[in-house]
């Protein structure tokens, strides 16, 4: 079982223009583009890389951490 699936998101905001990313890797696939002051709903983050949704079509990915407040 993955608890992450039952996790209640956090609310977070992108501090600068990022990617989301199919995958935890500079390389992956971009997925959208997330702009300044947009909301990222948090599920994960280690290892330098947050996981969880975007936008209103709530699109699941990968930013850099460093990205979010």
């Amino acid at each position: 079982m993955i608890a992450s699936h039952y996790a209640e998101p956090l609310e977070r905001r992108v501090e600068h223009a990022s990617a989301l990313r199919a995958a935890a890797s500079d390389d992956a696939e971009i997925i959208r583009k997330l702009a300044k002051g947009e909301t990222f709903d948090l599920l994960d983050d280690s290892l330098g890389w947050a996981w969880g949704y975007a936008g209103e079509d709530r699109r699941v990915g990968y930013v850099a951490s460093e990205a979010l407040a």
